[in-house]
């Protein structure tokens, strides 16, 4: 008889079983524990010859940590992401169907970060690769290098090089601060504290590329040099090394791959040329400024070198214009000098899954002979030039903001006004309207009606935003983390990896009267629709946090301690009271508050965690066979729970050294902790490393 009990896997685990017997590990959690429990049965017959059913070091029969220690309950991290989801719009049922097919249909890998707890950080706290590693390697391309004839290579690895997961644990420890490198601040270069989270820079600071995996290929990535210029007639040369292969992308997809060159103020967003005094031309042949969309010049793209070129004295305003390999393309925009205020101007690129390099004058020598009168920014005296905002020198100069309020109680807004009125702080907003706003096409914001499935793209950002608040960190800026953490243990998680930075929780209590209304309001402009149950159960279990190990204070925005207490605890009877919707399947767990213990009813879960003939079935109808229920058939783990394996049917299997990532870490496969060339455009085998930025 097999140790296994199929019955008890999670998804991963089922897939790591199959992997480990060369079977296919695709499909849903029913067919996957009917698959492993054929191939048990054929080796407990002595049919089979698969490897012995062992679990990997660290894990339980339940797929739990081994160690006792008294982590979070996992049905509460789970409840949680539904509710976060479904403020998104991620699991509210449009479009129907199960998400694993939808994902065969749009040709999307099932790749997964389901390694990342839902709050986006490395659950063991387990260092991520070193940037030093690979940025020695990067410093070693030379800055003109030609496109070898072959780079599939690399393309391909962009799609499968990931962070990293211990195991299990459910409270992570801080991670590696970043390695801070000797850099002369003279230069002028991609500013590191003004650029994207997603945008990785090279050591020398010159070029970079973006994240490319999953649903960062949607997004556009953006960095501003660390000088700008407020006189004379200047210029800097950007040249689009490579576009990044992701063929993960649905056809559908317009312009997958976009460069976008310009200027713009140090307190505009890297967005460029989607607000006011920040100016781009993009690869689409179009030129922008304020989102408002103009044809100019000509497209442009893989291997082009762009000339962008600004001049200040051409009178009363302002004057931009650009080249494409040497050939000017004539003026592209004005502005009046009055309305810059002697404000600077400083290069600025925004990418969508492209690899960029600047010239600001360090090549000495341009790639184009330069129009008469105009200078590379790096050959304008010091004294002339204008340093963009220094980041915080130590984590204890960072803040990091928590959110923590029910859906559409004003968090986004008190957020964007928190920065706005804070520009010097240059807060990163974490949450998933701000990954949507990198996701726009053409200046605009993707609807519900778009192209493709929107609770696909949705999950897809939630996933970004689990990768950015990880890689957020280990950088020192400020952040505001944009999300409902009304779950005591979720606060506590979100916040251990901030460990050194002053950690603030911000709490919005609004009104019963004043939450309708605004939930009324956001449902009108935005579309989103929070479900009933979905706010019930974080009423259910909204806890207020309270300054302590993990925060240093709280601020109550719209009420006094005493009435958010009061009007918390009327969120927790009413939730309670309400208890689970009528679709949800009893567990048949003991007693308590969602039967966690001790006698007695309360709000419980309800669903059928057991056995493939149910799956994940029940509450959110996720998958299996059985499955339905409520909102029906939205299955968890088809789009993210494929391990990248090397085998099994994976069509995006690596193969030799590589491997795939393998919890079991047996030899031949597993994650590379060791990458030598990340950024080497020369050699076979080299890539974009994906992993941590």
């Amino acid at each position: 008889m097999s140790a296994v009990d199929v019955k008890k896997l999670k998804v991963n685990e089922l897939k790591e079983e199959l992997q480990r017997r060369g079977l296919d590990t695709r499909g849903l959690k029913a067919e996957l524990a009917e698959r492993l429990q054929e191939a048990l049965e054929a080796e407990a017959s002595g049919e089979g010859g698969g490897p012995p059913a062992v679990l990997s070091e660290g894990y339980t029969a339940l797929g739990g940590s081994g160690d006792g220690e008294d982590y979070p309950d996992e049905d509460e991290e789970e409840e949680e992401e539904e509710a976060e989801q479904l403020e998104d719009g991620a699991l509210d049922g449009e479009g129907g169907g199960d998400a694993y097919n939808v994902m065969e249909q749009e040709n999307i890998p099932e790749k997964d970060l389901s390694q990342l707890s839902e709050d986006g950080v490395n659950d063991e706290g387990v260092k991520e690769p070193d940037l030093k590693e690979e940025s020695e390697a990067q410093e070693e391309e030379p800055a003109d290098e030609d496109k070898p004839g072959d780079t599939s290579s690399h393309r391909e690895e962009s799609q499968s090089e990931q962070t990293p997961k211990a195991m299990w644990s459910r409270s992570p420890q801080p991670p590696a601060e970043e390695e801070e490198e000797d850099f002369d601040d003279s230069l002028v270069a991609i500013d590191t504290y003004n650029c994207d989270l997603h945008f990785k820079v090279s050591r020398d600071r010159f070029s970079g590329y973006p994240l490319t995996i999953e649903g960062f290929a949607y997004l556009w990535s953006g960095a501003r040099a660390s000088y700008g210029i407020n006189k004379g007639r200047v210029c800097y040369e950007l040249k689009i090394n490579e576009e990044i292969s992701v063929k993960h992308l649905p056809s559908s997809e317009p312009d997958p791959h976009v460069v976008r060159v310009g200027w713009s103020l140090d307190s505009c967003s890297t967005q460029l040329g989607e607000e006011k005094f920040s100016f781009g031309f993009g690869g689409t042949g179009k030129k922008s400024t304020n989102c408002q969309f103009e044809d100019y010049g000509e497209k442009f793209g893989e291997n082009d070198i762009m000339g962008c070129y600004i001049d200040f004295e051409a009178g009363e305003e302002v004057e931009m214009a650009f080249s494409k390999n040497g050939q000017w393309l004539g003026e592209c925009f004005r502005v009046r000098r009055e309305e810059l205020e002697g404000r600077a101007l400083f290069p600025h690129v925004l990418v969508k899954n492209c690899a960029i390099e600047f010239n600001f004058g360090q090549r000495g020598e341009p790639f184009y002979p330069l129009p008469e009168g105009y200078t590379l920014i790096q050959d304008v005296p010091l004294e002339d030039r204008v340093r963009g905002t220094l980041g915080p020198t130590s984590k204890a100069d960072c803040e990091i903001l928590m959110m923590v309020g029910l859906p559409a109680a004003g968090k986004t807004t008190w957020a964007m006004k928190h920065a706005e009125e804070n520009p010097e702080k240059k807060f990163n907003i974490l949450g998933t309207n701000a990954i949507m706003e990198k996701m726009k096409v053409m200046g605009l914001r993707r609807q519900r009606n778009y192209a493709g499935r929107w609770d696909v793209l949705i999950q897809q950002a939630t996933q970004c935003l689990n990768r950015l608040i990880q890689i957020a960190a280990r950088k020192k800026r400020n952040y505001i983390l944009d999300q409902t953490n009304v779950y005591g243990s979720a606060q506590r998680r979100k916040m251990r990896p901030f460990e050194g930075f002053q950690r603030k929780a911000i709490v919005i209590c609004p009104t019963d009267e004043d939450l309708k209304e605004r939930t009324l309001k956001r449902t009108d402009e935005e579309g989103k629709d929070v479900p009933d149950h979905a706010v019930l159960e974080m009423k259910a279990n909204f806890t207020l946090p309270e300054a302590g190990e993990f925060l240093d204070s709280v601020e109550l925005v719209e009420q006094q301690k005493e009435e958010a207490e009061k009007l918390v605890k009327q969120y927790n009877e009413e939730g309670r009271k309400a208890g689970p919707p009528p679709d949800k399947r009893f567990d048949s767990r003991s007693g308590g508050f969602r039967n966690r213990g001790g006698s007695g009813g309360g709000f419980q879960r309800f669903d059928n965690r057991g056995g493939p003939q149910g799956g994940r079935g029940g509450y959110q109808g996720r998958g299996g066979s059985g499955g339905g229920g409520f909102r029906g058939g939205y299955n968890r783990g088809g789009y993210n729970q494929n391990r990248w394996g090397g085998g099994g049917g994976n069509r995006d299997s690596s193969s030799g050294g590589r491997g795939g990532y393998n919890r079991s870490q047996q030899s031949g496969g597993g994650y590379n902790h060791n990458r030598s060339t990340p950024y080497n455009k020369g050699g076979s085998g080299a890539g974009y490393s994906q992993a941590q930025v």
